[in-house]
């Protein structure tokens, strides 16, 4: 008020007076909103947009890449735990977003439950093995799960080479697993990310294959399948390589979990979500926001 009646050139009992003139009269209406009321806010907001539950990080604004990482990695690493119990059997995508979930997770005793690699991570530089199967025995680690690895290339050279082995028995069992869970937990691989994907960055693919993909206007990827803005996975020739499960398997599991940091990561989360693979999303604040805005926007009837 003293800096009103400054700015006014009058006293602070008469802005005092006005002030509640104002508020008796319905022109002036003073509230005060709990930050913790955004993020509530934000989730209803993709409730409704979208038919999915959104548990929305807050995180603020200036954060850097790796951080929102982390912070949204340790909420989504509490959150799991509430999810997956006894006799079910989780799949999980390994990649940058999985391993940091993966180092915050809340230990919580299962029984015959199961951890199931739900993509290949060899390629022609390494097996892949260590990676993966770090990230997959911390989940099995944590839970007292049983942890059932995927030991293919996340791409094959030669379509009919994948489709042979997935005839084997071994491998037969694996995808049959894979059909057959109960949550799929998953963060998105994304050629515009701020912390790099690392099916982008690991060696898994040449230049003739993001030639591929760019033509194919691919935005993303979940568990090594690549899709467009619009959800659509049709004619991306590389899909027909990928070792991970089709969007029509993971359409088939009951929850699946995304977990996703970083506005670099929306057209990437807007191709997943046109797709139809998400459930649950676990994202930070500015994300959602971004997100939220802009479906708006899109959705706005033409003026």
């Amino acid at each position: 008020m003293e800096a009103i009646a400054s700015e006014l050139h009058t006293s602070r009992s008469s802005v005092s007076r006005l002030l509640s003139h104002a508020r008796e009269t319905g022109l002036v209406d003073i509230r005060v909103h709990s930050p913790f009321d955004i993020p509530r806010q934000l989730e209803d907001d993709i409730a409704r947009l979208f038919g999915i539950v959104a548990h929305v990080v807050p995180v603020p604004d200036q954060t850097g890449d790796a951080d929102r990482l982390e912070r949204v990695a340790v909420s989504a690493a509490r959150i799991l735990g509430t999810f997956f119990d006894s006799n079910m059997s989780m799949g999980i995508a390994w990649g940058s977003t999985m391993s940091a979930i993966s180092r915050h997770l809340v230990p919580k005793a299962t029984q015959n439950s199961t951890i199931v690699q739900l993509n290949g991570a060899a390629n022609p530089r390494t097996t892949g093995i260590l990676y993966a199967s770090e990230i997959l025995e911390r989940y099995g680690s944590a839970y007292g799960a049983h942890v059932q690895q995927f030991p293919v290339p996340a791409f094959f050279d030669d379509p009919e080479t994948k489709a042979a082995l997935w005839r084997e028995r071994s491998i037969a069992r694996l995808v049959a697993m894979q059909r057959e869970l109960d949550i799929a937990v998953f963060g998105l691989g994304s050629p515009f990310a701020g912390v790099p994907s690392h099916v982008y960055i690991g060696g898994y693919l040449d230049a003739a294959d993001f030639a591929s993909l760019s033509e194919s206007g691919v935005v993303g990827d979940v568990a090594t399948v690549f899709y467009r803005e619009d959800g659509s996975e049709d004619g991306v020739a590389l899909n027909a390589r990928s070792s991970g499960p089709g969007i029509s398997v993971l359409r088939g599991i009951a929850r699946r979990v995304c977990v996703v940091a970083g506005i670099s990561k929306i057209p990437s989360l807007k191709g997943a979500l046109a797709a139809g693979v998400v459930t649950d999303l676990i994202v930070d604040s500015a994300t959602a926001r971004r997100l939220v805005d802009e479906t708006l926007a899109e959705r706005a009837p033409a003026s």
